[in-house]
Formats: structure tokens, C-alpha cells, sequence
């Protein structure tokens, strides 16, 4: 069987067209097509249906699926493996984080990742938003949450203690929250759609409704409305590290409760995990995140 063929399929399925499986698999659409064709006459079956604007999976194509992207996968990690027994980790590495943790962590590791290994390159996509990095061909996302169970390998990084914050000048105008109760008589900033915050209180979760004028799709708008005196903040302690240090926002207390804790997870397709670009990258990252 000719994987060059089988990637096709793997790349149409994804990019949802023929013309832009080939535009990622850098051949012409018509080589494109003969390829898919020729997986077909090989498996005796037909994986698409193709029409002049659509293209989608026939039911036998849905069944091999899985298979085709195993074996797509599997041959890249071989190739992979050999290029690197001289260079080390090599290729690109496509990798998705949140805006934060993407800004205050990933970025300042990066470069020197990059000398470390002259091969390599990363392409960082930074969203607050969840990608599918199956449909999407990312190699790897960075994800700070409880994860669901899912077809996707997740590898714990670290934990990701979340500290409850405001600035002096909200403070000093409000005053501070020595309850769990208090809580809903201050602006709280909270993610958009997020009406609880959890605590974990006598050795249980308490979920305690928040409330502000105040919301935003993203944790930096947040950090930055808790640093104006816009109200009070629960934030990764990675992001707020640094201001804590300086004063520009105090870390408060809550009687008989703390904020839950969530992890930082490194999530990928299953059969990535073998690739030597990834697990560099994870390595580093992990060490980046036991030295703070």
C-alpha cells in the first residue's frame, strides 16, 4: 500500500477538499486525486464522496479512518526518529496555548529550545479557545482545566494553583472578602458565561456564585482589570507571580477555603507521543515549569 495515498486521504478528511490536501501535501490536485483513487482500486472500496464543492467520507471511509491516520502518523514518526539519531529534535512542531500561558511561559522558553536544536521549528498558535488538534493537524495543545475523557493522550505537566487577587486601590475602596458568603457583595471578574468559582472548603468542593460588571473571554483582560482596581481576580499564580512580588496585587485569604486547583496538561494524538520534536518540547516545558 502506498502511504503517499493514504495521506491523501488523511489530509482530505481534514482540510475537507481535495485541492487543499494537496496544497498541505505540496502535490497538484490532480496528483491528489489519482492517489485517492488509486487507495480506492487497492482497498477495493470507495472512501469519498467527491462532487465539484463537497467532499466527504463514505461509511467505509469513516471505518478506515482511524487506520489511515495511524499509519500516516506512524510513518512520520519513523522518518522522525531517524533524522534525529544525528540532529536531534527536528521539523515543525505546530502547538496551541492559551494567550497567557503562551505569552508568560512559552515564548520566553522557546528561543532558547530553538538553539538547543538547530533542526526544529515551532509554529505557536495562541487562543483562549479550544482547538481540535486532530482536525486541525496540531501537534500539541496546552491545556489548564479538568480534562474530560477523551480519544486524545493527555500528560500531566504540573499543577496550576489559582490565587484569589485585587489591587491596593480596590482594597482600600472595598474592602477585603473574609468569607465565602462576602464574596457576592464585591465585583468578582470572572470568564465570560463563568457564574461559580470552586473552593475546596473542610475537604469538599463549594461552588460560589460570582458576580461583576466586569467579564472577558480572556484571563489577560481579566489581569488587567485586577490591576486597575476593577475588582477581585482568580488567577494561575503563574500569571500573577510577578505582580504579586511587586504589590500591584494582594493575595487574599478566604476563611476555611482555597481556591481548587487545576493541572497543566500537554494533550495529543496518540501516536505523536513517539515524534522526538514533541517530546522535546514537552521535556523542556516541563522543566520550565518545576524551575519556578
Amino acid at each position: 500500500m502506498d502511504i503517499d495515498s493514504v495521506a491523501v486521504l488523511v489530509a482530505a478528511a481534514s482540510a475537507g477538499s481535495l485541492s487543499a490536501a494537496a496544497r498541505r501535501l505540496g502535490v497538484t490536485p490532480m496528483v491528489a486525486t489519482r492517489r485517492l483513487a488509486a487507495l480506492e482500486q487497492d482497498l477495493g472500496v470507495r472512501l469519498m464522496h467527491r462532487t465539484t464543492r463537497s467532499l466527504s467520507l463514505t461509511p467505509e471511509g469513516e471505518a478506515y479512518l482511524p487506520y489511515a491516520q495511524a499509519l500516516v502518523e506512524g510513518e512520520a514518526a519513523g522518518r522522525a526518529i531517524l533524522r534525529s539519531s544525528a540532529s536531534g529534535a527536528s521539523g515543525l512542531l505546530r502547538v496551541t496555548a492559551s494567550v497567557a500561558f503562551a505569552r508568560k511561559i512559552i515564548a520566553p522558553m522557546v528561543p532558547r529550545l530553538l538553539r538547543a536544536n538547530p533542526e526544529l521549528r515551532i509554529d505557536l498558535e495562541m487562543t483562549d479557545q479550544v482547538v481540535d488538534i486532530v482536525s486541525s493537524g496540531v501537534d500539541l495543545a496546552i491545556r489548564i482545566a479538568k480534562l474530560r475523557d477523551s480519544s486524545l493522550i493527555a500528560h500531566r505537566l504540573a499543577g496550576s494553583p489559582r490565587v484569589l487577587c485585587a489591587s491596593p486601590a480596590y482594597l482600600e475602596a472595598r474592602g477585603a472578602p473574609a468569607t465565602l458568603e462576602e464574596l457576592s457583595s464585591h465585583d468578582c471578574l470572572a470568564l465570560s458565561g463563568v457564574t461559580h468559582w470552586v473552593f475546596l472548603a473542610a475537604g469538599r468542593e463549594r461552588q460560589v456564585r460570582v458576580g461583576g460588571r466586569f467579564s472577558s473571554s480572556s484571563i489577560e483582560g481579566l489581569l488587567e482589570a485586577s490591576l486597575n482596581a476593577g475588582g477581585i481576580g482568580l488567577i494561575a499564580e503563574w500569571n500573577v507571580r510577578d505582580e504579586l512580588r511587586q504589590g500591584t496585587l494582594v493575595p487574599l485569604s478566604i476563611e476555611g477555603a482555597v481556591p481548587e486547583d487545576l493541572s497543566i496538561w500537554a494533550v495529543y494524538p496518540s501516536a505523536r507521543l513517539v515524534l522526538p520534536k514533541l517530546r522535546v518540547f514537552v521535556a523542556a516545558l516541563e522543566a520550565e515549569l518545576a524551575g519556578r
